[in-house]
């Protein structure tokens, strides 16, 4: 029986002790976990963030993140950090005409825009466009919001 691929878009943030250790090769490698580079910022001898999407098997993707919080790397799950006011929303569609990723989508019978946090990368088009300012989110550059 086939196991099932799942894909988790997260925050990496890198001090400036480990930014350079392969560690997203390592767990690349010992996990069999795909990867795919959303958006980085590197701040020299400082601090690096990546938003990356991860794609494997659900077991598989728990422990590669596990590792990488071994390592000493800040990992935020993104769909954790965007929020959706659904007392603001007003479902004028809007949004879904700037998110790339499909994560905000018109139901065409409802017409409700319906919102799929697992799908959104943070890249801010939607808090944007909304004229109603129901879309929250923290940003690659700014501070972790939660403490681990």
């Amino acid at each position: 029986m086939p196991t099932e691929t799942v894909s988790r878009n997260v925050l990496l943030i890198f001090n400036r002790e480990i930014m350079y250790n392969p560690v997203i090769y390592q767990a690349v490698m010992k996990f069999g976990i795909l990867f795919n580079i959303l958006e980085a910022r590197i701040w020299p001898r400082q601090e690096g963030r990546l938003v990356l999407q991860l794609e494997g098997e659900e077991k598989r993707l728990e422990q590669a993140i596990s590792y990488l919080e071994q390592e000493k790397v800040r990992v935020e799950i993104l769909a954790e950090r965007i929020k959706r006011d659904l007392e603001r929303c007003v479902h004028c569609g809007a949004c879904t005409g700037v998110c790339k990723t499909g994560a905000l989508d018109l139901d065409r019978r409802s017409m409700e825009v319906m919102f799929d946090p697992e799908k959104c990368v943070l890249c801010g088009q939607c808090r944007m466009a909304c004229p109603m300012a129901a879309m929250s989110m923290a940003s690659i550059d700014m501070d972790v919001l939660t403490a681990r």
